[in-house]
């Protein structure tokens, strides 16, 4: 049994249910989302609304320490102009504003991690008397409205989001509200979104609005700053009033269409004045799309955590947001791009998953995009020229994760997004009931060989140049089933190592699989799946995996150890035969500190014959916990 955050049969996966529907986050809701590690009566209180919603009393929520302001619940009720956004597959987030000014530093010391954050108490301290002043030197000439908003077509990006106003509180448009904008405060005096919006209509490109609505640094009514105003007194209603409400209205009238309006940090609204502030905007845009950062479950498409993409498909509209490097807004020595290959592989991850991937570039004080920012997006854009059939208007793949890759899927189609060729080009789709009519290669439409083998297909690649993503596509008639994580996960010696990710373990105990968020630098986020709570015999994780060729392999676990829980003993059983090992420590896990992980060679294990089989792990004795295991990694002895 493949159990979900807890052991009501609502939150369970039965083996013997082949089709998982995933409407809505249903599989997500797979992973417990839940961080016990609560103090104080406020926590207490929030960790009791976060049960009420695994609970299903209420919708679902992203659970951690930010989970206040990574609102992923939506209405359910689909809007009816959101398919060009499903079809879209691949937008551009920017962020600027004057914290690109600054570049990531202030009275000479540098900061890392979210540039857009340099503000906050936890970063500079910067008083708003003191950030007021940046705005007098903040004079973008170097912007280019139709530069941008033609490397995002070049690129191949299907909609664009920017910063309107983020939590520093300086509106990067004319805003009549306040004179903290960039018309007024700066001696650029132009409004550089009436620009950006013109250029982007010309190429037929959807605009839209990222608002930070609740949080406001600048304001002593606006939401989290608390090293200058005091939040015990703060009239919350007053800003949205007489701001955020008046600012966003200007926004969503004086720009044309929006596609969409990228909400941010929810907050100091009850649902039913929630419900009234969307009201009021949807009437000015109705055919605009609300991100669910809006807040109480009430926008129009789900956005995770920041750089998050969940493990398993959905199928409501769904984003994933992912910025270049690892700042936000722009950090001078900020020089970690993520390279043309990354950006493929992350994209055509996300949308085998049913989503969107809206990346996002932090243009400088000066308004240039960052030269490797252009260059590799450029890139990327060549890739989708020749490929973007197999990302464009899909929907998420129903082939399990192999170690080929992944897969997307059309009417009678599935893209294979070949990643890792294996060696000898005999790459396997497993139990396809599916009618072959035709396989080809989607760059040059050759042909490729295949054969049936029961219910298995094996196809004969040809020899490449393994590039970023080398994309073959299956036409078949007939109905083939849904993505089902009761498959037995490949392992094939075709592969130099063969992973066996933590969200396909079926767990008994008290082991669950959950979601562990963690940052290399402030605000950077990341998130990796671990199967957690190993802390008695009793407790256990099995992983079911396929034996394509028998022989040697050198079996790993990859997990983080706190020193406290290390030396611990443990077992690992492959096919009646057990191994025992000790764990070793990594680091004690810190959400806000890099997750420290371990690949822990258990034994080597010699397979007979090629089918299926069980790997089981478990503690040996009762205590604390065993590891936080990511994944089961097979290497093929040579």
């Amino acid at each position: 049994m493949k159990t979900l955050v807890n052991k009501s049969s609502k939150f369970r996966i039965s083996k013997n249910r082949k089709k998982i529907n995933v409407k809505g986050v249903a599989l997500y809701i797979k992973l417990n989302l839940i961080n016990m590690n609560l103090k104080g009566k406020s926590r207490t209180l929030n960790m009791l609304f976060k049960l009420l919603l695994v609970l299903g009393y209420a919708n679902f929520s992203y659970a951690q320490d930010m989970n206040e302001m990574w609102d992923s619940r939506v209405s359910g009720k689909e809007n009816p102009n959101v398919q060009w956004f499903r079809d879209a597959k691949f937008g551009m987030f920017i962020h600027w504003g004057l914290y690109s000014k600054l570049a990531g530093e202030w009275k000479g010391k540098r900061y890392y991690g979210s540039g857009e954050w340099i503000m906050h108490k936890d970063q500079a301290k910067i008083s708003v008397a003191e950030y007021e002043k940046v705005a007098q030197t903040f004079n973008p000439v170097k912007f280019n409205a139709d530069e941008w908003s033609q490397l995002a077509k070049d690129a191949g990006i299907k909609y664009m989001v920017i910063t309107a106003k983020h939590h520093e509180g300086f509106a990067m448009y004319d805003s009549k509200v306040t004179d903290f904008d960039i018309v007024d405060a700066t001696p650029y005096k132009k409004d550089p979104m009436k620009a950006l919006a013109k250029a982007n209509v010309k190429r037929g490109i959807p605009f839209g609005f990222y608002y930070s609505q609740f949080t406001d640094w600048h304001e002593p009514n606006g939401g989290r700053n608390s090293w200058d105003f005091d939040e015990t007194k703060k009239d919350y209603q007053k800003y949205y009033r007489e701001k955020s409400i008046p600012q966003i209205k200007e926004l969503l009238t004086n720009y044309g269409p929006l596609g969409i309006v990228w909400f941010d940090t929810p907050g100091g609204m009850t649902r039913e004045q929630t419900q009234t502030f969307v009201d009021e905007l949807k009437a000015l845009q109705p055919k605009s799309l609300f991100s669910s950062r809006v807040g109480q479950g009430l926008g129009d498409y789900r956005d995770f955590g920041d750089s998050e993409v969940p493990p398993v498909p959905i199928k409501e509209p769904w984003e994933s947001v992912f910025t270049h490097n690892d700042s936000w807004g722009y950090i001078k020595h900020d020089m970690n791009f993520k390279t043309p290959e990354e950006i493929i592989r992350l994209l055509a991850n996300v949308a085998s998953k049913g989503g969107n991937l809206m990346l996002n570039v932090g243009p400088d004080g000066e308004g240039s995009i960052p030269e490797y920012s252009v260059k590799f997006l450029l890139e990327t854009g060549k890739w989708l020229k020749k490929n973007g059939e197999s990302i464009y208007a899909t929907t998420y793949g129903l082939i399990p994760a192999q170690p080929w890759g992944v897969s997307t899927s059309k009417p009678g189609r599935q893209y294979l997004h070949v990643l890792n060729r294996p060696a000898n080009g005999q790459l396997l789709i497993p139990d396809f009931k599916g009618q072959i009519s035709k396989v080809y290669s989607l760059g040059d439409k050759k042909t490729v060989s295949w054969t049936k083998k029961g219910n298995d297909i094996w196809l004969a690649l040809p020899k490449f140049d393994q590039s970023a993503n080398v994309v073959f596509v299956v036409e078949y008639t007939g109905e083939i089933e849904e993505y089902d994580l009761n498959v037995p996960v490949t392992v094939s010696s075709q592969y130099s190592k063969n992973v066996v990710e933590a969200i396909f373990a079926s767990v008994k105990g008290k082991a669950k699989v959950s979601n562990l968020d963690y940052s290399h630098y402030y605000g950077d986020w990341k998130h990796t799946i671990c199967v957690t709570g190993l802390s008695d015999s009793t407790d256990q994780a099995d992983f079911s995996i396929r034996i394509v060729e028998p022989g040697d392999y050198k079996i790993s676990l990859q997990y983080s150890c706190s020193e406290e829980n290390a030396k611990r003993e443990g077992s690992m059983s492959v096919d009646n035969q057990e191994f025992l090992f000790r764990t070793l420590r990594t680091s004690k896990y810190n959400s806000r500190s890099p997750l420290n992980l371990i690949d822990h060679n258990v034994a080597t294990k010699s397979f007979s014959k090629a089918g299926i089989y069980t790997i089981s792990i478990r503690p040996l004795q009762k205590g604390n916990e065993l590891f936080k295991l990511k994944s089961v990694l097979l290497e093929p002895v040579k």
